[in-house]
């Protein structure tokens, strides 16, 4: 397809942060293209199916990086519409206000960013309306203070999850209902009415959404920004390269392979990337020339560096009474995500994950011999199951990076145990509960089919950092609007700007991110 049309803004991926500023931008009148490298995620009963979903991992990108050592593995990044949205589990957490300024962990320091909690504030609580977060401030001592409560009040816990806020709350713990963006609508008794888009299910963790009732970026902000007529969005279009004017200073050209194998050439006053953390920075890094022999926006040597991705663990306990509970993921416990009284660093937060069921259990299988109860085949253990999402903060360090080889693959360098004994400290703080909470004492199994088996490297859903913004070009590669120090109109709005990660999941952050600076876009295009 022949595009010679001048667009005002281009944007490179449909994600949290690419699908969120392309809402803000519709609204503007300009014109705004999207460009996807993926399709719509097709819609079929395989998306609710827990061996296609997870153990044959049929979403998934069919593409392979190497670790330091060279070995391939198989990242979890899927293209399509919506990005990684359309798999996440829309758990919608604020970065804690500490979490702006430095912070020092065992292992080393978190830096602080250069905009403070209160910059980003009212961006915070437009991005949880638009994305219709279900949640109630004032639970969670820890987190900082928001502008206006929840548009939509928390989803209840159903009664096992209940009795196990209950229980944390009678030692003396702060349990409070998870943010999460799903449209839905509960009678007095919690569950979903007739009307209601989202009807509880099993399926919203780490599943596509079949009654489009997650909210995912395709959902809330790609699909109704192209309602507008200055909006179009060409899908399937793997973008290659940017290229500039002379000067270096400006991005003249975006260079995409589409489906059919043609190569095509855009253009746009202002270009922004959200391909997400990895390929954000391989694109910069591809697009090296002779005004940037380093790559786009690299003088100062960090594109590709500082790669964060969370110290993770997903658990399982097994309760003692059954546990029939399918929309499992409605509670979290940040008690201990600034410190405990026994440790002065912070460990992290614990979360609830979506309901196991007996295939993602059986997928388990091999890992598992000998260390559960071999009397108890895998549909009773799946109903007694009670799954449990631990995360730690990963600091950024130059050398975690992305890189690309003279044959274009993707490497990705990682220090897996970086910051890791505050993460070993929470799983120890979660274990000695479990006799109080109604568990099995010596069963907190490692559920690692949620983090590609054992693989911390391949689990790069929550991947951060490689482009990060500050005051300072010497160490930063972006301003404090996303802007390029070294380029008059590029941006980068994916969580590759994140100086630092947190503890907590990083989408909101992205999106609330995306709407602020779409809002300084906004003010320049006119």
């Amino acid at each position: 397809m022949a595009d010679d049309q001048h667009y005002d803004v281009i944007i490179i991926g449909t994600g949290a942060g690419g699908g969120t500023l392309a809402h803000r931008l519709a609204l503007t009148g300009k014109r705004v293209l999207i460009l996807e490298r993926g399709g719509y995620l097709p819609r079929e009963r395989d998306n609710w199916d827990s061996t296609a979903v997870f153990v044959k991992g049929k979403y998934r990108a069919p593409e392979f990086w190497y670790d330091k050592h060279g070995n391939q593995f198989p990242p979890e990044v899927n293209y399509y519409v919506g990005g990684n949205t359309k798999f996440y589990g829309a758990a919608l957490f604020r970065l804690r206000p500490e979490d702006f300024g430095e912070m020092r962990h065992h292992d080393g320091v978190s830096p602080a960013w250069p905009i403070r909690y209160e910059d980003l504030e009212p961006y915070y609580t437009q991005a949880k309306h638009l994305y219709l977060v279900h949640g109630r401030h004032g639970e969670d001592p820890t987190e900082g203070p928001a502008g206006a409560q929840y548009a939509y009040p928390p989803v209840e816990h159903e009664a096992r999850i209940q009795q196990l806020s209950d229980d944390l709350g009678k030692a003396g713990l702060h349990p409070f209902h998870l943010p999460i963006g799903v449209n839905l609508t509960q009678d007095e008794n919690g569950r979903a009415t007739h009307d209601s888009a989202c009807i509880r299910c099993d399926r919203v963790d780490g599943f596509p959404c079949l009654m489009g009732a997650k909210s995912d970026a395709q959902v809330i902000c790609v699909d109704p920004a192209l309602t507008y007529d200055n909006v179009t969005m060409v899908t399937d279009a793997d973008v290659r390269r940017l290229e500039t004017d002379p000067t270096g200073r400006t991005v003249t050209k975006v260079v995409a392979e589409l489906n059919d194998g043609a190569t095509e050439e855009f253009s746009a006053d202002i270009v922004v990337v959200a391909a997400g953390a990895v390929n954000s920075a391989v694109l910069l890094l591809r697009s090296a020339c002779d005004r940037h022999p380093g790559g786009l926006a690299n003088s100062s040597d960090v594109v590709g560096r500082h790669y964060m991705r969370h110290n993770n663990l997903a658990l399982m306990a097994l309760s003692k009474e059954p546990n029939p509970t399918r929309f499992q993921k409605t509670l979290a416990l940040n008690d201990w995500y600034l410190g405990a009284d026994d440790w002065e660093y912070p460990l992290g937060g614990i979360q609830m994950l979506g309901k196991s069921d007996a295939d993602q259990i059986r997928g388990e299988a091999p890992r598992w011999a000998g260390a559960v109860m071999p009397d108890m085949p895998f549909d009773v253990l799946a109903h007694h199951a009670v799954d449990f999402w631990l995360c730690g903060e990963d600091l950024p360090l130059p050398e975690s990076r992305v890189t690309l080889d003279k044959d274009d693959a993707i490497h990705l360098a990682l220090d897996e145990k970086n910051n890791i004994t505050g993460l070993k400290r929470l799983r120890h703080k979660l274990q000695g509960m479990l006799g109080h909470l109604g568990m099995h004492e010596e069963h907190l199994l490692d559920h690692s089919i949620y983090l590609h088996k054992g693989m911390p490297i391949g689990a790069t859903a929550h991947q951060a950092g490689t482009v990060r913004f500050g005051d300072d070009p010497k160490s930063s590669a972006l301003d404090v609007n996303c802007k390029a120090h070294d380029l008059d109109n590029l941006y980068v709005v994916d969580t590759s700007f994140f100086p630092s990660i947190g503890a907590v999941n990083p989408s909101l952050t992205a999106i609330a991110n995306a709407l602020r600076v779409g809002d300084h876009i906004a003010a320049r295009l006119r």
